[in-house]
Formats: structure tokens, C-alpha cells, sequence
């Protein structure tokens, strides 16, 4: 049995030590055959490093690596000079920590290849040095792979100075690449986002963005054909659909693809379900900008952008579903081609990214010490049908939100944050629940379903009887047909008590056919 390449992203390691390698060089093989210039932006830990490192194998020349996999009788491998930029691991501060880093690449580059910079260079016109001088040196065209491009600007994201000042350097680094085409026979770069104002996608304009190219959709990640096949042994006798429904879902218009970290983590720690990708990262500028921007959750449920998503992102502005795409905690579950574009519907990948986000979510905006406690409580008053018990856990809730944390935002005064923090908690239990629900009559706040009942909710400042809006509009219409109890409760919050304090309930009985 093959071992698990937990945390390894060396592809001649992975081959020689007989790690679990899910092939990707069919894929490699065609970008070779078909383009010379690439970027592709994937959220952390999908597998981007592997396959730059799959690159550079192919492009060494080092063909016995691949014996077994799709490209071995396919390609002839020819040895081509490789210039290797990764900053997955910079954690620079300052552009003058940036500087070393580079520095520190560019030598190591160099000494790989047997060329010496001018000591009073600076990086970039090193960098232009070293594409010059190995393609005189080795007679061949020059292989460019940058990794992680903007982990330098992204670590220093909340820092909008020190982001700016990065970012501005590293686009002056870039643009060497733009006037190095003569010398240049291959370019890939990885990131997770797509800076607008970093020169190397307005410079390069012939740069192939293949982010959400549907023939590309599967060069990062594991299909569900990968994990039935390639980790069969280690996974006999397990729930495949389960498996699906807590970890694949990741999808760049084709084909969805499971996180490779997810996985290899699921099948080492016994095949137990856990958030393992989620968890390698807390999101805590999200966090903060979702509490910023007031920005209302259910809004997640339907969030819709056009092409121009992938180019929004920039230090000076930050789309909050953008961020979430790019990151991992959205992603692409539909594509509508309209006459001025494409434009993209964002969803909730999985189970797993489902709880975890929401918990991480509301147990930040509430600051809540025992809401554990509470939210489970809520969740089995509304397993057990417990209307009266479901009131007093809901106003529980809200009274153990620390009133410091009303204070700032003034959030207590708007209708979305009491939806907001309801809805945020019932998604960390993975409850099912439509926000915003259509019917013909107009739109539901939240429609929870349970296999025993139905509960159509609407929250309103207290006067504006919450209730009577479900029953005039006939909400609970929609339902009829599920043959289940329906339960119409109308919430009121005051605002100036910062809390619930009305909760209204009437049950619609169902009649067996």
C-alpha cells in the first residue's frame, strides 16, 4: 500500500519514496502543447505547489519520474533552464524583508544554475539578468514558475500601507517577464487571488487566466474518480456519498474536485469527519470585514457575479464575496451565459466548509462565551417540536452576546443582524435552511427544514407583528404538499433592549393522504 503524501508537494519525492500520486500530467502535456503564458489562482492547500513542481520535473528533462504516468511515451523531455520563484513561505512585513526574500530565491537560482548577478543589482534587474544570461548560457529558452505570487500582499492584507508598498514592488518584479518574451519558453504562475493593479496581468496581455476554464477545472484537487480508484485500499468499505457530501464540491465550471488536504487527513485520522482543510487557517480578516461591512449572511445563499469578479480584488478594494471565492469558502455552483457575459452563481462548497465557516462566523460577531450550550438547545427544541423551549433558548441567545459588542456597530438597530446571527448558528449545526425563501407571495426570512416539521420564520422590530405577515401572505402555502407540520413563528427584537422579546407561533396542521 502506498503512503499518504501528507504536507509533501515534491513531486520526485512523492514518486521515489511511493507516496499516493493522483497523475496530472495530461493535463501538464496539454498546456505545454497548446500555450506559453499561464496564471492560476486556487484557494491554500490545493495541490498548486505539486503541480508547479510536476512542471519543473518535465521541464528538467526527468523523464524516468514519470514512468507509469500519462506523459512518459508522450513528450519528449528535453532539458530547458528553470528559474524556480516560490513565496509560499516568505511571511515578509515590509518590502525591505522582501527585498531579502528575493534575494535569497534569486541566489538560490543561481546557484542552480551556475550564473552570477552583479552584486549591486537590485532584484529586479537581477531576475532580468538571470532569464538573459541562462538562455545564452544554456543555448534553450528559459522556464519561468512563480508560486504564490501574492502570499507577500495577502500576509499583510489588514495592513493597508504595508500591503500597498509590497504590492508595488512586486509588480515592478513581475514586469521583467512582460520583456523577456524573446528568451522565454514557458510561464505558470499560481496564486489564491488576482491582484488588478499588479502589473503582471496588465502588462502580460497575453497571459492565460485558466482559473475557471472549464478544460482545467480538475488541475488541482481530487476527483471522485481519484479517491474510488487511486486511495481504494484505504477507504474500503466507507460511505462514498458521505464522503462526497462533506468534501467534494469545489467546483471552476467542470468537473468538482475534493481538497486533497481533506482527504489525506480524513483517511490518516481513521476515516473520522472533521474540518481539516478549514482548520489549517482561521479567516480572521473575513471575519472582520463581514462584521465592517455589516454584511447580511444569508446573502451567501445568492450571491451572483460577473466575469469581472476574478479582476475585483485589489488592497484598495475588497469585495467580500470575491474574497470568499477566491479563498475557498465559495465557490462557482452555476454559470449563466448572458448578452453582456458570464455571470456566476456562489455557493457553499460542502459540509464541511458549511459548519465550520458559520461556526467560526457567528461565534465571532456574537462573542458569545456558552452559545454551544444554546445552540444545541435549539436545535433539539426544534427536533422535538418545543416552540416554548425554542423562545426561551432563542432569547438566551441574544442576552449572551456581550453588550460591548453592540456598541461599536450600532448592529443591535438592524433587522439583519438578528437574522444574521440565527442564520449563522442553524448553518454551524447543518441544518437545512433557505434564506430569503421565494413564493408567490413575496420572501421568506428563513425556512428551516427538518424531517419532522417545517418552520417558516420572520424576524421584525418589535410592533411590526412578525406573524401576521407569514399568515396574510400565506407563506406556509409553498409547504403544503410535504405532509408535514408547519410552524409559522414571528420574532421581534428591540433595539434598544438588544434583544428578542416577542416570539409569536402557530402551528399548521398537515392531513395524510
Amino acid at each position: 500500500m502506498k503512503k499518504l503524501p501528507i504536507g509533501i508537494s515534491t513531486l520526485k519525492e512523492i514518486i521515489t519514496e511511493n507516496y499516493v500520486y493522483v497523475d496530472k500530467t495530461q493535463i501538464a502535456l496539454d498546456l505545454i502543447q497548446t500555450g506559453k503564458y499561464y496564471f492560476l489562482s486556487r484557494p491554500r492547500r490545493f495541490g498548486k505547489t505539486l503541480f508547479l513542481s510536476t512542471l519543473k520535473e518535465i521541464f528538467s528533462g526527468n523523464k524516468e519520474l514519470f514512468k507509469g504516468l500519462y506523459i512518459y511515451d508522450k513528450y519528449d523531455f528535453k532539458s530547458y533552464p528553470v528559474i524556480y520563484i516560490s513565496l509560499g513561505s516568505s511571511g515578509v512585513k515590509t518590502k525591505e524583508e522582501l527585498h531579502k526574500e528575493v534575494d535569497t530565491i534569486l541566489n538560490e537560482n543561481q546557484e542552480r544554475l551556475d550564473i552570477s548577478c552583479p552584486k549591486d543589482y537590485t532584484f529586479k534587474f537581477c531576475f532580468r539578468y538571470l532569464i538573459k544570461k541562462a538562455y545564452k548560457k544554456y543555448q534553450k529558452p528559459v522556464v519561468i514558475l512563480i508560486d504564490e505570487y501574492d502570499k507577500p500582499i495577502l500576509d499583510n492584507i489588514e495592513d493597508k500601507k504595508a500591503a500597498t508598498e509590497i504590492r508595488d514592488e512586486l509588480k515592478n518584479f513581475y514586469s521583467v517577464i512582460k520583456d523577456s518574451d524573446p528568451y522565454v519558453k514557458f510561464v505558470f504562475i499560481t496564486g489564491v487571488s488576482k491582484f488588478s493593479k499588479v502589473s503582471l496581468f496588465s502588462g502580460l496581455n497575453n497571459l492565460n487566466d485558466i482559473t475557471v476554464d472549464k478544460s482545467y477545472a480538475t488541475i488541482c484537487g481530487y476527483t471522485q474518480k481519484d479517491i474510488e480508484t487511486s486511495f481504494s485500499e484505504y477507504l474500503k468499505d466507507q460511505d462514498f456519498n458521505k464522503i462526497k457530501k462533506w468534501y467534494n464540491g469545489y467546483k471552476w465550471l467542470g468537473e468538482p474536485v475534493y481538497n486533497p488536504f481533506d482527504i489525506l487527513l480524513f483517511i490518516q485520522k481513521g476515516c473520522v469527519f472533521g474540518n481539516y482543510w478549514f482548520s489549517t487557517a482561521t479567516p480572521t480578516f473575513l471575519l472582520k470585514l463581514i462584521e465592517k461591512n455589516k454584511y447580511h449572511l444569508p446573502n451567501l445563499e445568492k450571491a451572483i457575479k460577473d466575469y469581472r469578479m476574478l479582476d475585483s480584488f485589489d488592497v484598495d478594494y475588497i469585495d467580500i464575496e470575491t474574497l470568499m471565492w477566491q479563498t475557498g469558502y465559495l465557490t462557482i455552483t452555476d454559470a449563466l451565459d448572458t448578452p453582456r457575459g458570464v455571470l456566476y452563481t456562489l455557493g457553499i462548497p460542502n459540509l464541511e466548509v458549511e459548519i465550520s465557516l458559520f461556526g467560526t462566523i457567528a461565534d465571532y460577531i456574537t462573542r458569545a462565551h456558552n452559545s454551544a450550550v444554546i445552540t444545541n438547545n435549539l436545535y433539539l427544541a426544534l427536533i422535538n417540536q418545543d416552540i416554548s423551549s425554542f423562545k426561551q433558548e432563542l432569547i438566551s441567545l441574544y442576552a449572551s452576546i456581550p453588550y460591548s459588542n453592540f456598541t461599536g456597530e450600532k448592529l443591535y438597530e438592524y433587522e439583519g443582524y438578528y437574522v444574521s446571527v440565527f442564520y449563522a448558528y442553524m448553518k454551524a449545526l447543518g441544518v437545512e435552511l433557505i434564506a430569503e425563501d421565494i413564493t408567490n407571495k413575496g420572501r421568506i426570512d428563513l425556512t428551516l427544514k427538518f424531517d419532522n416539521a417545517i418552520y417558516i420564520i420572520e424576524f421584525k422590530e418589535q410592533g411590526k407583528n412578525a406573524l401576521k405577515q407569514i399568515k396574510n401572505k400565506k407563506y406556509y402555502e409553498k409547504y403544503l404538499s410535504y405532509n408535514k407540520p408547519i410552524y409559522l413563528i414571528g420574532i421581534e427584537f428591540d433595539k434598544n433592549q438588544r434583544n428578542i422579546v416577542n416570539v409569536e407561533w402557530e402551528k399548521i396542521p398537515f392531513y395524510s393522504k
